[in-house]
């Protein structure tokens, strides 16, 4: 097969979650155990570090990877979903999983896992681990898909858990409120092993303090440990964070969440140290300044253009909006546009209801089965008194939006991960 077949084999083989939601989704470590004992338990063959979170972890997972690469160590980097080519997914030290590889493990692996029945993201993972431990990996940040007690990826046995925060999203799954989703959350956390916790507070607070305690797991919370003395914004949209041990420590990524993440990373490098991991602070700042070169980090907070400003964020629930409707309102133009559209599981009065009012919106849908309508978008956003037309395609609203603008004009393309890799497949298509 070619890669292209092997991929629509993929898709159309196996349940895809972000592709159908809810009826791809396999709770539980049955498959995943299966399928580790058929592959040779290979995530036993590296060092890993697991990251949960509802927001953040994908950057997180981004800036660890770049900054252990940097600190010479062979890093596997293992997210989802993927913007352009499913090969992001899988990487070694920035680089992409090979063609060959996967087209490889496909035809020898599909037909003898067959009765496993594994979802995409099952076999993916194991394709993943199948691949790190081949290519003798030290080290792999591995991202959860979906929650973390019975997300498939918490088979393995990491040298330090991270959790960056708790949000609303995919309660059918997760639980309804933020308690019952941290404790989801929390099921990534082992005996013994140090986990550290980015935001929390209150009940979601005590939700960890309890798990920790109650398997005896060493925990810290980012935000007490205080890495971050003072942070601010450049006018090139970057990060200055002031620490005692990384004064003036500049971050690539420009999202107001940023300076979040920034804290769990450096506390997550203050106990990497202590338990053994030898990090440079040269890699540190290496790392930071340069995280998107480094590990192929794409969509958070990018910038696509100047005149008018282009900016697209994958920040697709009310967490993850919150910041960007302030980083928005923080900008200076003569009219904003907003390109949005969202898929048909997220809480989208809650996001629509964060949104200025003072924009022309150009309403839209993914390329997937899981995108809510454009014409729904539209009714749903009249209440909260957004008003704009409807586009079928990311590509038609986005091109909409640049010929209706003036060089002063700010564009914002988001709402959904898939609204903006349809958004870069385009750019991709026509660079």
């Amino acid at each position: 097969m070619t890669y292209e077949q092997t991929l629509d084999y993929l898709y159309n083989q196996l349940p895809v979650f972000q592709q159908i939601g809810a009826k791809a989704y396999k709770p539980g470590l049955q498959n995943s155990e299966a399928l580790d004992r058929y592959f040779g338990y290979p995530h036993r063959k590296f060092k890993t570090i697991h990251i949960a979170g509802t927001n953040g972890k994908g950057s997180t997972s981004h800036l660890l990877a770049a900054i252990l690469q940097k600190s010479g160590y062979k890093t596997g980097l293992y997210t989802s979903p993927h913007l352009i080519d499913f090969r992001e997914r899988i990487r070694i030290n920035g680089e992409m999983i090979s063609q060959s590889y996967i087209i490889n493990f496909t035809e020898k692996h599909i037909p003898k896992t067959k009765n496993i029945h594994p979802s995409f993201f099952e076999l993916t993972m194991m394709m993943a681990f199948d691949y790190f431990a081949y290519c003798q990996v030290d080290v792999a940040i591995i991202e959860t898909g979906l929650g973390g007690r019975l997300d498939s990826t918490n088979i393995i046995s990491p040298d330090l858990a991270i959790i960056t925060n708790i949000s609303y999203d995919h309660m059918q799954f997760l639980g309804h409120t933020l308690p019952e989703i941290a404790r989801e959350k929390a099921g990534i956390i082992k005996e013994g092993i140090p986990v550290i916790i980015g935001e929390a507070d209150g009940e979601v607070r005590k939700v960890f303090i309890d798990k920790a305690k109650e398997i005896g797991a060493p925990i810290l919370f980012a935000e007490e440990e205080h890495p971050i003395q003072d942070a601010h914004f450049t006018p090139e949209g970057k990060w200055v964070f002031e620490s005692k041990l990384y004064p003036h420590l500049i971050g690539e990524l420009g999202g107001f969440c940023q300076e979040k993440n920034a804290a769990t990373v450096l506390t997550a490098i203050k106990v990497l140290s202590k338990i053994g991991y030898t990090l440079p602070q040269s890699a540190i700042y290496e790392g930071f300044a340069h995280v998107t070169t480094l590990t192929g980090l794409q969509g958070r907070w990018q910038k696509i253009q100047d005149n008018p400003t282009v900016i697209c964020d994958t920040g697709h629930n009310t967490g993850g909006m919150q910041y960007i409707a302030r980083q928005i309102s923080s900008q200076t133009y003569d009219t904003l546009r907003i390109v949005i559209g969202m898929v048909n599981d997220k809480d989208i009065n809650g996001v629509l209801a964060l949104l200025p009012q003072n924009a022309t919106y150009y309403f839209t849908q993914a390329s997937i089965p899981r995108a809510l309508p454009a014409h729904e978008m539209k009714t749903a956003a009249l209440h909260f008194g957004l008003s704009g037309k409807t586009y079928n395609t990311v590509e038609e609203a986005y091109i909409h939006a640049l010929e209706e603008s003036r060089p002063n004009d700010f564009i914002f393309i988001g709402g959904s991960t898939f609204i903006v890799a349809d958004l870069l497949k385009y750019l991709n298509r026509n660079s």
